[in-house]
């Protein structure tokens, strides 16, 4: 229960900086990584963020390809 609550304030204030955010949707968001990084665990946590990483890295690449070089 603490954990939620923590993670909601951090999300509340990440929310508040970050462009097109809002402090509610920001504390959803906290609620929800602090519930997905206790079902996870670490494995699971290392595993979502190279999963994401290479994701990332793929769609960079296919839109260089795509638009070509920058001039």
């Amino acid at each position: 229960m603490l954990g939620k609550i923590i993670g909601g304030v951090l999300g509340a204030k990440a929310g508040r900086n970050t462009r097109g955010g809002s402090e509610s949707g920001g504390a959803l968001l906290g609620v929800a990584s602090v519930a997905l990084a206790r079902r996870f665990g670490i494995p699971g946590m290392i595993a979502a963020a190279a999963g994401s990483y290479a994701l990332k890295k793929y769609k960079e690449k296919r839109s260089f390809n795509q638009r070509g070089p920058l001039r």
